[in-house]
């Protein structure tokens, strides 16, 4: 057999590239929970555009982002499990770590997507359920949220000229849960149920949103002193997006359900108060996004004309763009404007088509076993 023969036949099966097939739980890390941020968002955003014909589409993709979380979750488990010594030395990564915030930030588009789909399909029944995992999200989101910045804080090794917009991730993940609280509150029966649902997601957008701008601010300066980040984090510009988009998305949502929701509790003039609120805080978001859109697009193409190696961190494409193409959808259902329905049009096209880019390539590295790598352990392979 030729060394020609050989290559074809080696790259034809899977995991050519581990030295044993354990190494998939081994080497698993938290990144790529990434994958189920970005397959749901893009189901919800499919399901905003108002086409009946991609609503089978949209479901089909919710199930995909369940089958991947519940696999995700089995293997970090099972590495947790099987590699106590090695899983925990993550706490001590300044980089993997901040993808804890992924877990949470990919179950609550679950949840969201169970609102969608699972109530049409099984009835107002697994509302309880939704709410009790939402409860769940929640605290998950919070723990992120505290704990990975104190972690930076007392024992992991930072610099500025190595800083990027992963340190947005932990932060992040308590503003989506928020969102989440927004979409789930109406399907609340119980009005005091509703009015602390709400209550609570507006304490989590609080929570997150000011820190994360505290983050991007650091971040302007960093990347004015010491350029952009290595090629291997191109993908990184993208998250600042995350935390504009679901700010602007969950003060629309949350402003929506405001009027409503305070009226039972006896507070009906704080409710318009919010809704007003909601829509001014989401039209002043959107617009800071739309900065950070444009100079992310002229990054990415600085990045692909000089190269950009492939990894997981390319979810990082889906994600913030998913929250800020919902929030553009929902602004244009708000306003009535043209202007908005068709750019979120647009941006749900390139979400597809970046998915679709990402996703074929991390089939391509995950059959090869090329993307199971841990930065945490990679000393201990050499």
């Amino acid at each position: 057999m030729t060394c020609l023969q050989q290559h074809a036949t080696s790259s034809l099966r899977p995991l050519n590239r581990l030295a044993h097939p354990r190494e998939v739980i081994r080497q698993f890390t938290p990144n790529w929970f990434a994958a189920t941020m970005g397959t749901g968002v893009l189901a919800l955003a499919l399901m905003q555009v108002g086409m009946e014909r991609l609503h089978s589409l949209a479901e089909a993709l919710w199930w995909l982002t369940v089958g991947l979380f519940v696999l995700f979750s089995v293997l970090y488990t099972a590495r947790w499990v099987l590699f106590f010594d090695e899983a925990r030395r993550i706490f001590a990564h300044s980089t993997v770590s901040m993808f804890f915030g992924t877990i949470p930030m990919g179950l609550a588009t679950i949840l969201n997507g169970a609102l969608l789909f699972g109530i049409n399909r099984w009835g107002e029944g697994i509302v309880p359920w939704i709410e009790a995992l939402w409860w769940f999200d929640v605290g998950l989101a919070l723990l992120c949220g505290v704990a990975i910045p104190y972690l930076m804080f007392t024992r992991q090794e930072h610099s500025i000229d190595q800083m990027t917009a992963v340190w947005l991730l932990p932060v992040v993940a308590a503003e989506v849960a928020a969102a989440s609280g927004g979409l789930l509150a109406p399907h609340l029966i119980d009005a005091q149920s509703q009015f602390l649902v709400l209550i609570t997601s507006y304490v989590m957008w609080a929570v997150s949103l000011p820190v994360a701008f505290s983050i991007l601010t650091i971040l302007m300066l960093r990347m004015a002193l010491h350029k952009l980040p290595h090629a291997n984090m191109a993908a990184s510009s993208w998250l600042a997006l995350g935390p504009i988009g679901t700010g602007a998305l969950g003060m629309l949502v949350l402003g929506a359900d405001a009027p409503a929701v305070f009226a039972a509790n006896g507070l009906g003039g704080l409710g318009e108060i919010a809704r007003g609120l909601g829509l001014v805080a989401g039209i002043v978001l959107w617009g800071a996004g739309l900065w950070w859109l444009l100079t992310a697009v002229l990054i990415t193409l600085r990045y692909i004309r000089h190269g950009m190696p492939f990894n997981l961190g390319w979810w990082g494409f889906t994600f913030p763009l998913g929250v800020y193409t919902l929030a553009t959808l929902k602004l244009g259902a708000w306003l009535g404007l043209a202007f908005f329905h068709s750019m979120g049009l647009v941006l749900v096209v390139a979400l597809a088509g970046l998915w679709l880019l990402v996703g074929s390539l991390t089939l391509r590295g995950a059959w090869r076993g090329e993307l199971f790598v841990s930065p945490c352990i990679a000393g201990l392979n050499k």
